[in-house]
């Protein structure tokens, strides 16, 4: 049977290298994406090989890179799920866990956030009940500052969770001292960010809880699939039950009795005795991913210095080719930080003779691709109209953004011939408007 699989795989390392001989690029004609997965032969084989296997469920590839995430930023605890959003889900729903007891959340409670995010870092505030507290950001760095988390704070706030945008790192040891000194949570959306530093530190290691996501445009890639991470065993554990159904078992899959009793147990009104396997301490969903994701992802892991490194080298590139560039403000990265960039954002000025809108749409005509800095300003959607939140101070800056800012690629797929004909396009559009 091995032999079988052997020629198999190397049928497939085969498949990959016929099919994935990429053509030169042609300007205008090449797609420049803003952000996308970057796939090798050993990606395609590890998933194929998952698939051989018939590893359909969360198993033992799912377990391996929980530990192996978990060492490389580190932390203590890395639980995979099926999509970042999930993973956010479940680090808000984890606060409010009666297992926190005089600690945890419960409805009304308010939540600092910003009002320039995905919506689903603000989403599970609201799925539990919760208040979204919003602050304004800075535009350069497009994070807020811990300056601005505290005036905002109020009786009932009792969390903190905020993205490190487009990769770029807040203040997160000054938000997690703030948070310490209150007697807050602290929720680090980490999805756009993997392998980015703050004061020589990983981002994703201040907060009680992290999270990540394995989206093909982030920093790796298993499709769908995402993870929270966490150095606190109860908050750990609290995770783990919510994300498989909410069972108060720790069992893994196809493992029994692990804890020794497992027919000794009494809680709540069940009978003496009652199956843990059986046991729902939380209301829970199941949110796992499966061992064929997951072995895509130990592939990626190990390439991710090199995907950050990449990114990191495309931001420098843009960034020093579009410098002096009139009317446009150039992102800046967080001071004490080391961003793995998600993208490269820019704002046209407010005097500009042109629209952000006319450059983008000059910039796709020549097939470079563009994204808006996510929501703009969530509080204008249909979605949020009316719904529970207070607004700490004038979103000028978040405004701003809506109106006048969006990102441009980074990602390791890039060459610098595509970046060096981004930059080019902007430089015509720009010196034709003057």
């Amino acid at each position: 049977m091995e032999e079988a699989k052997k020629r198999i795989l190397d049928a497939v390392l085969d498949y990959h290298e016929q099919t994935e001989a990429e053509g030169p690029f042609v300007p205008g004609e090449t797609e420049i994406w803003p952000s996308g997965a970057v796939l090798d032969a050993d990606d395609r084989a590890a998933f194929v090989e998952a698939a051989l296997d018939m590893r359909i469920a969360s198993g033992a590839s799912a377990r391996k890179f929980e530990s192996a995430l978990a060492r490389k930023v580190g932390v203590r605890k890395a639980h995979l799920t099926n999509s970042g959003s999930s993973a956010n889900l479940l680090a808000v729903t984890a606060l409010t866990s009666p297992q926190l007891g005089e600690r945890a959340l419960v409805p009304g409670d308010e939540v600092v956030t910003v009002a320039a995010a995905f919506p689903t870092t603000v989403n599970p505030i609201l799925q539990n009940g919760l208040v979204p507290v919003y602050v304004d950001i800075e535009l350069g760095t497009y994070n807020t500052t811990a300056e601005r988390v505290e005036r905002a704070l109020g009786p009932r706030t009792r969390a903190i969770a905020i993205a490190h945008t487009a990769g770029n790192p807040y203040e997160v040891e000054e938000i997690a001292r703030l948070a310490s000194a209150h007697g807050l949570f602290l929720i680090e959306d980490n999805c756009d960010a993997l392998g980015s530093r703050y004061r020589g530190k990983y981002t994703g290691t201040f907060g009680d809880l992290a999270t990540v996501s394995f989206y093909p445009a982030h920093h790796l890639t298993m499709g769908e699939g995402g993870c929270v991470l966490t150095s606190d065993l109860t908050l750990a554990r609290i995770v783990e039950s919510l994300r498989d159904w909410g069972r108060d078992c720790w069992c893994a899959p196809g493992e029994s009795n692990t804890c020794f009793k497992r027919f000794s147990w009494q809680l709540g009104d069940l009978p003496p005795g009652y199956d843990h396997k059986y046991i729902y301490s939380h209301v829970g969903y199941n949110l796992k991913t499966t061992d064929t994701a997951a072995a895509l992802g130990l592939s990626q892991l190990g390439k991710m210095d090199r995907f950050c490194a990449a990114r990191r080298g495309n931001w420098a590139r843009l960034r020093e080719g579009l410098d002096g560039v009139p009317h446009l403000l150039l992102p800046e990265a967080t001071a004490d930080s080391d961003p793995s960039w998600y993208g490269f954002v820019l704002t046209v000025a407010d005097d500009a003779p042109f629209a952000s809108a006319d450059l983008i749409d000059f910039l796709e005509e020549r097939r470079i691709g563009t994204r808006r800095l996510f929501a703009g300003n969530l509080l204008r959607h249909p979605a949020y109209t009316d719904r529970p939140g207070r607004v700490a101070e004038d979103l000028v800056n978040t405004d701003r953004v809506m109106e006048d800012t969006f990102h441009l690629g980074v990602y390791p797929g890039l060459t610098e011939e595509m970046i060096d004909y981004v930059v080019s396009s902007v430089k015509e559009f720009v010196a034709a408007r003057r």
